[in-house]
């Protein structure tokens, strides 16, 4: 599955909040999820390589999976 990942989920990426989350491991933890996500729905407990944990909300679209926007915790 494709994953795209939005300009507002990388903006976010640059933040303190969800410093030493890779685009790598969003790509990972969305691909990770099984099925099909028909509405917008935030996952929550993904772990990074550098073992930051993280949410991200996501939803399926006709080019792939969406990631909307990535919570650092």
């Amino acid at each position: 599955m494709r994953v795209i990942i939005t300009e507002h989920a990388l903006r976010r990426l640059r933040e303190p909040r969800q410093e030493d989350i890779t685009a790598g491991d969003i790509i990972a933890a969305a691909g990770s999820i099984p099925g099909t996500v028909v509405s917008t729905t935030r996952f929550r407990g993904f772990t990074s390589r550098s073992n930051r944990v993280f949410d991200i909300v996501i939803k399926d679209i006709l080019e792939g999976r969406l990631v909307i926007t990535i919570i650092g915790k």
